[in-house]
């Protein structure tokens, strides 16, 4: 007779159940309430190094935005033409602009002051990244709780998304970028869609989805990564599950709302219904509209299955048949959108997408091994355990969502470094499944501490076969041991050390602690390398710390000095030449016009910027004379514009083809040797000798003082700018009448006026000669031969072949 007495008595423990719940969410609590205090403390290291301070680029063209739409409303907003940039053609702000920073920004500006709380838009646009953050770190919490239904690891999720570098490195303060908010409404559209899903009764989550996604939309032009993630899943999801309503609700809803939503936007339009990286999640909602038909046909009519099948069958062979007919009269219109260069860099084997211009920007390129362990740290190792753990687990709908973004989200990254970011929402997640799992059995085996060493009740009730137990007799059921708990290969591959891991209780107590002490340890590491890493993150390139042979602490200011000297020192309506790069600054910090900035929205323009540097300072200044009446140049290394010079030849070659004739790599605009001796076709360049004239180390270069003077060069080095002489007052003149802009005749465009080259430009022959440049995706434009031969040799040449 067996004595059942044991496995009617409460198991004895070190602390009580109940107490040990009120512990956990007391833990719980804690780790949440310090992962939102780290979140924010740790993108804050620039506020309190450098002050309340723009960063970059784009940011500074971001504030302006910000503060032109503060002070002259959305209505004029969206209708303004910038002359300041791009001169002299301009740029129509309002409908090239994804605006949903800018009015966040302006709305939680007039909200603190409405508060009665003192800040300027300055202030706040450089806090804005921190505040989002701590908001994603929240949010990704609550997605890891939807989709694991476990406590501890949404507040490890919490954590750990607080503090990633994945995160940070888009959401430091000043930072002021579109991807500091995008961030926060990705992973808000996220969890809204998983939360739709939970049931039958949840569809309406589907409508917070939509919206979450609008204000995606409205901010980054990322949102056709989380367009495509969740068209992605639902047909995952059908094809898991088949046919079910609660999805086909969620999806069309979210679809319909967030897609009505999105074509409000003037910088999208129509293009989710237009262009191809969008028409998968277009052709995800139709087909679901026709499932969902088809599915109450098959109710209403009694169908069986086989019936049910050829009733598919007719109703998406005429669907078909209806798109093809809608595709062939579209297609020649040119209505369907070509996918753009960084997306079909996505797709492609290679390090180049044949377009010299995204080429040149070092975050298109793919991500290097060692870039993941530097923005992901120890989460390399727990999310893939996570991702196991997830895949081998029983499929859900919230957890097969996990699983997919990870696939995807890894993928794209792979392709260009820039889409790490991405990563960290996903690394959060799944690395914190596979630290709950582990912390939680840990405390499991410390909470036994109060038990017997005699094998438990709970033990007995494994499913776990012995050798022992294999001679027990037949089951009350009268089944045989088999029938009732199948033995499984790993079973008996493994029996043995199943059997050893229930009854050493003690060893399994040893390996808890020493496994709790590690994950302190790592944990503690994994917070002091985040914090590291954020504070290098931090650091803005507008100025730095440098330190001084005697070993002085300073920090360079020269760009910022130079922006001011061209504020204070120039006529208001002075046009300044620099690479594009600096355009943004040149305007926003400078308040004077630039010539191009990193909107890139016009190839041929850069290349015409291209040709004038990477010209000889004769033909240049023949050019450049018509166009700036002051050029700035970065100098001093640390990325200077030598640094760019290949970029600046290639993109001006791939216009006008006789800069570097038969060599669309220009490897002849160069330099010969690590001393940076230069090559003749770059010791002859505009951008070289006004780079390294007069300086001492260069006392070679010489600059024609009756085209170019010195009129200022910062104090460490790194700036310095010309004054163009002789500049044409004629094309000057002619540029700024607003009778020689052509402006729209589209209904509501009417305010779109681009200016155009002057007169004197136009006639050149150099300027004639330029051929504008087609990417070869892009099947709505007719290359030529020419064209599809330079291609050609710029993919072999920046090969290393040819």
């Amino acid at each position: 007779m067996v004595d059942t007495t044991a496995a009617t008595e409460p198991p004895k423990t070190l602390v009580p159940p109940a107490e040990l719940s009120r512990v956990g969410a007391a833990v719980r609590v804690a780790l949440v309430a310090f992962a939102l205090f780290s979140a924010y403390d740790i993108r804050l290291f620039a506020i309190k190094t450098y002050g309340l301070v723009i960063h970059e680029f784009d940011p500074w063209f971001n504030f302006r935005a910000t503060q032109y739409l503060a002070d002259h409303g959305a209505y004029e907003f969206f209708r303004w033409y910038d002359y300041m940039v791009w001169y002299p053609l301009g740029r129509p702000v309002g409908s090239t602009i994804y605006p949903g920073m800018q009015f966040a920004a302006v709305w939680i500006w007039q909200g603190i002051n409405a508060a009665g709380i003192e800040m300027s838009l300055n202030d706040v646009c450089c806090y804005i990244p921190a505040w989002f953050g701590v908001v994603a770190s929240a949010v990704v919490g609550m997605l890891a709780w939807e989709t694991t239904g476990s406590k501890n690891a949404a507040a490890i999720a919490t954590m750990i998304m607080a503090i990633i570098p994945a995160h940070i490195m888009r959401s430091v303060g000043g930072g002021y970028d579109n991807e500091s908010i995008a961030m926060t409404c990705m992973v808000t559209t996220f969890y809204f869609w998983v939360r739709s899903l939970r049931d039958d009764k949840s569809w309406y989550y589907a409508i917070a989805t939509g919206i979450a996604y609008f204000c995606m939309v409205a901010t980054w032009g990322g949102y056709i990564f989380v367009l495509n993630m969740i068209g992605l899943h639902a047909v995952v999801l059908y094809l898991h599950r088949g046919m079910n309503a609660k999805i086909f609700w969620a999806y069309t809803i979210f679809y319909a709302i967030g897609t009505f939503g999105a074509i409000q936007i003037p910088v999208v339009g129509l293009t989710p219904l237009k262009s191809m990286e969008q028409l998968g999640p277009c052709g995800v909602f139709f087909a679901y509209i026709l499932l969902y038909y088809i599915e109450l046909q098959a109710q209403k009519r009694n169908l069986d299955e086989e019936d049910k099948k050829k009733l598919m069958m007719k109703v998406f062979l005429a669907a078909g048949a209806v798109g093809l007919v809608v595709i062939a009269l579209l297609a020649p219109t040119g209505y369907f959108g070509p996918l753009s260069s960084r997306i079909r860099g996505l797709f492609v084997a290679h390090t180049r997408t044949g377009n010299p211009l995204v080429d040149s920007v070092a975050e298109h390129q793919p991500t290097s091994p060692q870039a993941y362990y530097q923005f992901l740290n120890i989460m390399c190792y727990f999310a893939p355990v996570g991702f196991i753990m997830s895949s081998a687990s029983k499929p859900n709908d919230a957890r097969t969502f996990l699983i997919s973004y990870a696939a995807v989200a890894y993928y794209f990254c792979s392709k260009m470094s820039r889409l790490v970011i991405l990563l960290g929402p996903i690394a959060s997640a799944l690395g914190s499944i596979s630290i709950a799992f582990i912390l939680e059995w840990c405390v499991d085996q410390i909470q036994s501490l109060g038990e017997d060493d005699e094998p438990s009740a709970v033990k007995a009730a494994e499913p776990v076969t012995s050798p022992r137990s294999k001679k027990g007799k037949k089951g009350k059921s009268g089944g045989d041991r088999k029938s009732a708990a199948p033995e499984s290969t790993v079973t008996k591959a493994f029996g043995p050390l199943i059997e050893a891991y229930h009854e050493n209780k003690q060893g399994r107590r040893i390996a808890a602690g020493a496994i709790l002490f590690l994950f302190a340890t790592m944990a503690l590491g994994f917070h002091r390398y985040c914090y590291a890493v954020g504070e290098q993150m931090s650091g803005p390139s507008i100025m730095y710390k440098a330190r001084l042979q005697n070993g002085e602490t300073i920090i360079v200011d020269d760009y910022r000095e130079a922006y001011w000297w061209l504020r204070d020192n120039t006529p208001e309506d002075a046009r300044v030449m620099a690479w594009w790069d600096y355009g943004y600054q040149i305007t926003g910090i400078g308040n004077r016009t630039s010539i191009a900035d990193g909107n890139t929205w016009n190839h041929e323009h850069i290349a015409t910027l291209g040709r004038c540097l990477s010209a000889p300072e004769a033909d240049a200044h023949k050019l450049v004379r018509h166009l700036a009446d002051y050029i700035l140049i970065w100098a001093g290394g640390r990325g200077d514009d030598l640094a760019k010079s290949p970029h600046m030849a290639r993109i001006g070659n791939s216009v006008y083809l006789d800069i570097c004739p038969d060599d669309p790599t220009c490897r002849k605009f160069g330099f010969l040797d690590q001393q940076m001796t230069p090559t003749p076709m770059m010791a002859r360049s505009l951008l070289y000798k006004l780079h390294s004239g007069g300086l001492p180390q260069h006392q070679d270069v010489v600059v024609d003082d009756t085209k170019f003077e010195n009129v200022f060069n910062s104090k460490y080095g790194n700036v310095r700018i010309w004054k163009v002489l002789d500049v044409d007052e004629d094309s000057k003149q002619w540029s700024a009448d607003p009778s020689n802009r052509k402006c729209s005749e589209k209904p509501g465009e009417e305010w779109i006026c681009p200016g155009n080259y002057p007169p004197a430009i136009q006639a050149m022959k150099e300027f004639q000669r330029k051929k504008a440049f087609r990417q070869r995706e892009d099947f709505n434009v007719k290359t030529d031969e020419d064209s599809e031969e330079y291609v050609k040799k710029y993919m072999q040449k920046m090969g290393g072949s040819g």
